[in-house]
């Protein structure tokens, strides 16, 4: 009766751990800066799709998002990890370019995504340009805003080692600085360059974040620092780890919701 009992409740709690990969949170976090070029700037910030074990399809994603006013999308990186799921991609571009954003939409490259080889690597890139995105590998896109810049820069992985922050920032004019990264630990040797914004996912907020993500400790510094999803500031400069809107490893979440978020510099 026991083992009954116990596989019962093992089953209902995978069952409602599964439900909870379908209940994606929108989150709005509003960031004070003053001295900026606009009243309002709107980004929507996604992170960690993982096609593979994405539990929204593309017409959910748009019905979430369609009504949302923003001005840049920004993708925080780990798409996919196989080859065969690229073909899966274009129609969730496809609903972000629906969105219109006024600046467009930039995307940098995670952990996951560079599992795979060369040719399957171009053709993830290549999938995205071609559904409206620039993409950044350690450099920068400078956007004029009136008669200011906006300064878009993208970091590579830092948990594969692929960051180059002097090249990221060099030459770089002044502005307001937004940086895309995936993995968040970099912000911890950017002690010397300049950003006024930092967006990053990775840690899906421990996925199973229950008791305690004890799995996430491997994972870096940040972890240690109690430092997994939401708003951080460090050495006075904010920056945002997304939970990200899709699962790896076993399809499920335990306290923690796939994330859709809309940052509002003001």
């Amino acid at each position: 009766m026991f083992f009954a009992i116990l596989i019962s409740a093992i089953g209902t709690l995978l069952f409602h751990s599964y439900k909870n990969t379908k209940k994606v949170s929108v989150n709005t976090i509003r960031i004070s800066k003053p001295g900026t070029a606009w009243k309002k700037f709107r980004i929507l910030h996604l992170s960690d799709l993982h096609l593979e074990k994405l539990s929204i399809s593309p017409e959910e994603l748009y019905r979430i998002i369609s009504n949302k006013k923003v001005d840049l999308i920004a993708i925080t990186g780990d798409f996919l990890d196989r080859k065969r799921t690229i073909r899966k991609l274009p129609e969730y571009l496809q609903v972000l370019q629906k969105v219109k954003p006024a600046y467009g939409i930039y995307a940098v490259f995670g952990n996951h995504d560079y599992m795979l080889n060369g040719e399957s690597f171009e053709t993830l890139k290549n999938t995205l340009e071609e559904n409206g995105c620039v993409t950044l590998q350690n450099e920068h896109v400078s956007v004029p805003m009136g008669n200011a810049m906006l300064n878009i820069i993208g970091i590579d992985d830092f948990s594969t080692n692929r960051s180059d922050l002097n090249k990221s920032f060099h030459r770089l004019p002044k502005g307001f600085n937004l940086v895309l990264t995936h993995d968040p630990n970099v912000v911890l040797h950017m002690k010397k360059f300049p950003y006024d914004y930092l967006l990053s996912g990775h840690f899906h907020g421990g996925q199973i974040h229950w008791p305690k993500p004890f799995h996430l400790v491997k994972m870096g510094k940040l972890v240690r620092m109690n430092m997994i999803k939401g708003l951080h500031v460090l050495n006075g400069r904010p920056f945002y780890i997304s939970e990200g809107l899709g699962q790896t490893g076993v399809n499920i979440r335990l306290g923690s919701r796939p994330e859709i978020t809309i940052h509002e510099i003001v």
